[in-house]
């Protein structure tokens, strides 16, 4: 019987990596090859068990932070865990003999526990070097190297879970960002942004240990509601300026406290935040009427891969979707890291409206490069959204809500009608739809929703 064939035998092997995968992370894929060979002719039995002992010794501790904080902090129980280690591959050699692929095995595995134990030292140090780094433009307890943070920072809403990141970040003003930037670039870390930790695309999932999230959820001033005057729009238009850790709902609140809409409002509104907001280019139900955060959006600030600052403005907005626009225009004005001293003259940017979206589609979701516009849409891949400035609304004096109920099979039935009925409020001017949402039947039972028609 392969090894292939057998189910975590691994010892503490409760996660979603298979022993195959273990096994050539440690040893390599010629000690697979081996192993399976050896456990063919039988004769590595109570060997194999012990090997895979060790590998759940490295296991275990590779994949739980809370356990790396307690044997960093206790020299004791490192020794004692790794002369057990030692001692299993020592009973392994005894029971070799001669045979040398299990002796080889053996030495793999060695080599392995050396580099085990020499993670500790070099973890150390790695971390009071980047804390001191790190210090010179934050708090002290925004370095955040414990077991709590790192594990509540390895995945998000998609639960994935590939690799715990080295430090998670939590600065307390807009103004620090840029030098956490640059100092885990210097310090040979990939940077993630991470707001509510809401996003289903794995954009904030660590994919390997040399990472800093770098949480934005402390960036929670939001402005008053202001009437502004934006370039090139003949009159002044209700403002709000939030920051990027501010939560959807909270603008949303704020407007309506002013008799304003706020037109992002994705599912997510109560824990999403602008920075994903803006990053995701998120939409909602009032994407129908108003479009997605692209559409309104006055302007907004981000940190670049090199720690410098961008402030991107629309010019001459029309209010509305970008997409009805015969031209978008776009200013963007880049900043040394002081964020105030300017690098260059504004660059103007210009695109034919229709270019931000795909004919039948709308928001095209695999369109990264946007034209070459800045942070929208980018999932934190080109810098770190800090804060926006948005456009707000004002909802018709009347509104009305429509439920349809569709029974049938499939979505064969259903979608000819809603796009009927969408193309036909449209060409009404005296109607305008400020939402559209459809409910599948796992949604009709998750709220609880009584069907009106006969058939149920």
């Amino acid at each position: 019987m392969s090894q292939t064939a057998r189910i975590r035998e691994i010892p503490y092997n409760y996660t979603s990596f298979s022993d195959r995968e273990i096994v050539l992370r440690y040893l390599g894929q010629e000690a697979w090859d081996t192993l399976n060979a050896l456990r063919e002719e039988r004769r590595t039995g109570i060997s194999a068990r012990m090997l895979f002992e060790v590998l759940g010794d490295l296991w275990v501790v590779r994949r739980n932070p809370y356990i790396q904080d307690d044997l960093l902090d206790s020299r004791k129980r490192r020794d004692n865990l790794i002369q057990a280690m030692h001692h299993r591959l020592d009973q392994i050699v005894e029971r070799a003999g001669s045979n040398a692929q299990a002796l080889a095995l053996a030495d793999s595995a060695r080599r392995a526990v050396s580099e085990f134990e020499d993670w500790f030292p070099r973890m150390r140090e790695q971390r009071d070097r980047a804390s001191r780094a790190f210090r010179k433009f934050t708090r002290k307890d925004n370095i955040r190297f414990d077991g709590l943070s790192r594990v509540a920072h390895q995945t998000d809403a998609t639960d994935w879970r590939v690799e715990v990141p080295f430090v998670v970040l939590t600065p307390d003003t807009e103004e620090e960002m840029a030098g956490l930037v640059k100092t885990a670039i210097e310090l040979g870390l990939t940077v993630i942004p991470r707001g509510g930790g809401t996003g289903y695309t794995g954009g904030a999932i660590p994919m390997h240990e040399d990472c800093a999230v770098i949480n934005t959820e402390k960036l929670e001033g939001l402005g008053r509601v202001e009437m502004t005057e934006l370039p090139g729009v003949p009159r002044k238009v209700p403002t709000v300026r939030c920051e990027a850790g501010v939560v959807t709902r909270r603008v949303s609140d704020l407007a309506g406290m002013h008799g304003y809409v706020f037109a992002v409002d994705p599912t997510s509104q109560d824990a999403s935040t602008i920075g994903g907001n803006v990053a995701m280019n998120a939409g909602g139900k009032k994407a129908v009427l108003w479009g997605t955060t692209l559409d309104n959006l006055v302007s907004w600030r981000m940190v670049t891969p090199d720690a410098d600052w961008i402030l991107v403005e629309r010019l001459n907005h029309n209010l509305g979707k970008i997409h009805d626009q015969d031209e978008a225009v776009f200013r963007v004005h880049r900043f040394e890291a002081d964020g105030k001293t300017p690098k260059a003259e504004p660059e103007i940017i210009r695109f034919p409206g229709a270019s931000f979206r795909t004919v039948g589609l709308g928001k095209d979701v695999t369109d990264k490069f946007l034209n070459g516009l800045p942070g929208v849409q980018k999932e934190g891949c080109d810098g770190l959204i800090t804060s926006a400035t948005f456009v707000l609304h004002v909802m018709p004096q009347h509104k009305r809500t429509v439920c349809l109920e569709f029974y049938g099979q499939d979505l064969q039935e259903a979608v000819p009608a809603i796009v009927e009925i969408v193309d036909d409020l449209k060409n009404d001017q005296a109607v305008k739809l400020a939402g559209l949402e459809h409910l599948d039947e796992r949604y009709v039972r998750a709220v609880k929703y009584t069907p009106k028609g006969a058939r149920g």
